[in-house]
């Protein structure tokens, strides 16, 4: 899928186990491309930001919810949702050793890319419901007997936990319609499955979480190799990781990786919504 959209384990540890239990499997991918998916999302999944409770309310789960925003902290303007995800964006350094910037680096303002009717991602108009939506490209440099390793994290800030909501809806929604993308010339995945899991059993960390996984192929690549991608909604923002895998490194070492870029940016979206976390 369109990049930032996904994480996952490192071992599957206490801390992160519930919330990563369906993608503790194993595999070395990324979500969409780095010119042509870079998981900001869909047309309707943050066109919506009509009809929807305020950018603060809390979620409302079964018996509980798990994340309350500070209505003062929550982003209303284009430039606190620009400031938000610039602190909360997953860098190199979060990633582990080895880790650098790609070239571009970050997407500039009103980037946003949506999935065609030809399951082909593109450039689009940022919607009117995403104050902001900003991708972090980074990798780890291939060397002897290795390829590339290319991440990328994302997050979009909505007006509104309504339209973050539909983000994460449209996530599965794409799956189901576009199990073969076409995430720019010479790159695609294939194959694609996806999970949702919102608060409660098996996610305990964010209002809602989605998984996705498949194969991604690379006409530069011997073969294809595992896609995988992971996004959560903290009230009106939805952060992603995605990675792409390549020849020499192992799933596990992949998935450390995006685990801990994951986490970071959990706690980095918990202290800037100075949100109060039901765990």
């Amino acid at each position: 899928m369109a990049y930032g959209r996904k994480a996952r384990r490192a071992g599957c540890g206490a801390a992160v186990g519930a919330l990563l239990l369906v993608g503790c499997s194993g595999g070395d991918g990324s979500g969409g491309a780095d010119g042509g998916g870079e998981g900001t999302g869909s047309a309707a999944a943050a066109s919506t930001g009509a009809a929807s409770a305020s950018a603060g309310q809390p979620s409302k789960r079964p018996g509980d919810r798990a994340i309350t925003p500070d209505p003062a902290r929550v982003p209303r303007t284009e430039a606190q949702a620009r400031a938000l995800a610039e602190k909360v964006v997953a860098g190199p350094d979060a990633w582990g050793p080895g880790y650098v910037k790609r070239t571009p680096y970050l997407t500039p303002p009103g980037h946003w890319l949506v999935l065609d009717d030809q399951c082909a991602w593109r450039r689009a108009p940022r919607p009117a419901g995403v104050l902001y939506s900003l991708t972090a490209h980074s990798e780890l440099p291939a060397g002897p007997g290795k390829g590339p390793v290319r991440v990328a994290a994302t997050v979009n800030v909505h007006r509104d936990a309504n339209g973050a909501d539909w983000d994460m809806a449209e996530t599965l929604e794409e799956t189901l319609r576009c199990p073969k993308q076409t995430l720019r010339e010479g790159e695609r995945v294939q194959r694609l499955w996806s999970q949702g899991r919102p608060y409660g059993p098996g996610n305990d960390l964010a209002d809602d979480s989605v998984f996705e996984t498949g194969d991604y192929v690379n006409a530069e690549f011997d073969r294809a190799y595992t896609y995988n991608w992971y996004q959560a909604r903290y009230g009106p923002v939805t952060i992603t990781v995605t990675s792409k895998g390549a020849k020499g490194h192992t799933d596990d070492d992949i998935d450390k990786a995006r685990l801990e870029a994951f986490i970071a940016m959990l706690g980095r979206v918990e202290t800037q919504l100075g949100a109060e976390v039901d765990r």
